[in-house]
């Protein structure tokens, strides 16, 4: 008995042994993809708090010289940038919750037996996904629905998204039909079966679901490029879009826009066209970088189970 125990002993301090090493050969690959993901972001970012004309040569390459702040405070200036953060905000915001509401609920509605034409509605919703009519007739459609300089224009046509809906649907298919039956046994109709029982159950593909939407609105510019003209509009991705086609006459934009002292300032801290361009990218991408951490539990949960059946 004591020589079968010392046996089991020795095999769990070998398998322990393996586990770690394994263990810490996945933490190194992963810490190695993670500083590849994570160094642009902080290149960009130590270049916009470095010496400008040091930043404009090339040399900052893994910490910050000459640290100032003139950049943001220059860029915070410039005309437009708060009414294009709240359109960026507002699309990001309304456009979500109604990406999430719809896909939740027609993506519940998919997997109801008792849905009027439920496969034709489904494979008609599946083939817009392989079949696109193309650019033109797309914006004929969007002046005629009087969507251009509309900011509902950024708003109605993500509402419906099929991969969207495919995940919900098949997140809900994993979800026991009993809940439902005893829920309708009880005298509950669709919609409060809906509201009651599955919107608490489906939360993490519904996060999943936020994510991609809020991701996509927020870095959309090409609907406004094509359904835009009024500035009033347009939206933070917009304008780093043109800041980055003409930061070196948008340098001259930030300078003018600060103070009279600022302007005397040294060639350090004057702005460059490679400072505006990291300096607004940094404003722009730096929000939508903070939904991640707040939906990340639910997000692995919901695209592992949404992926598992078709």
């Amino acid at each position: 008995m004591k020589k079968e125990q010392v046996h089991q002993h020795k095999t769990k301090m070998k398998e322990s042994f393996g586990d770690r090493m394994v263990g810490v050969i996945c933490y190194i690959i992963f810490s190695l993809c993670a500083l590849v993901c994570i160094y642009p972001f902080y290149y960009i970012f130590i270049n916009t708090i470095s010496a400008n004309d040091l930043s404009a040569r090339g040399v900052i390459l893994f910490w910050p010289r000459g640290i100032h702040f003139q950049n943001y405070v220059s860029a915070l200036k410039i005309d437009g940038l708060f009414q294009a953060a709240k359109i960026s905000l507002g699309r990001t915001v309304i456009g979500t919750f109604c990406t999430v509401g719809a896909s939740a609920f027609l993506g519940y509605m998919f997997t109801q037996e008792d849905m009027w034409h439920k496969k034709f509605w489904y494979r008609l919703l599946v083939a817009t996904m392989y079949f696109n009519a193309g650019i033109i007739p797309w914006f004929l459609t969007m002046k005629n629905m009087h969507l251009t300089n509309n900011f509902l224009g950024y708003i109605l046509p993500a509402i419906v998204s099929p991969f969207n809906i495919i995940l919900t649907k098949t997140f809900v298919e994993s979800v026991p039909k009993e809940l439902q039956e005893a829920a309708e046994i009880d005298g509950a109709g669709t919609i409060k079966v809906f509201l009651k029982i599955m919107i608490p159950v489906i939360k993490p593909i519904m996060a999943t679901v936020a994510i991609f939407s809020a991701v996509n609105q927020w870095n959309a510019f090409q609907d406004t490029l094509l359904l835009m003209t009024d500035t009033k509009l347009y939206p933070l991705q917009f304008i780093l879009y043109q800041y980055l086609n003409q930061a070196s006459s948008l340098k001259a934009l930030a300078n003018s826009s600060a103070s009279s002292g600022a302007m005397a300032a040294a060639s350090a801290t004057a702005q460059t066209a490679t400072s505006v361009r990291m300096t607004v990218t940094i404003l722009v991408v730096a929000p939508i970088m903070f939904v991640y951490p707040i939906f990340q539990r639910y997000f692995v949960k919901g695209i592992m189970v949404g992926a598992v059946k078709g």
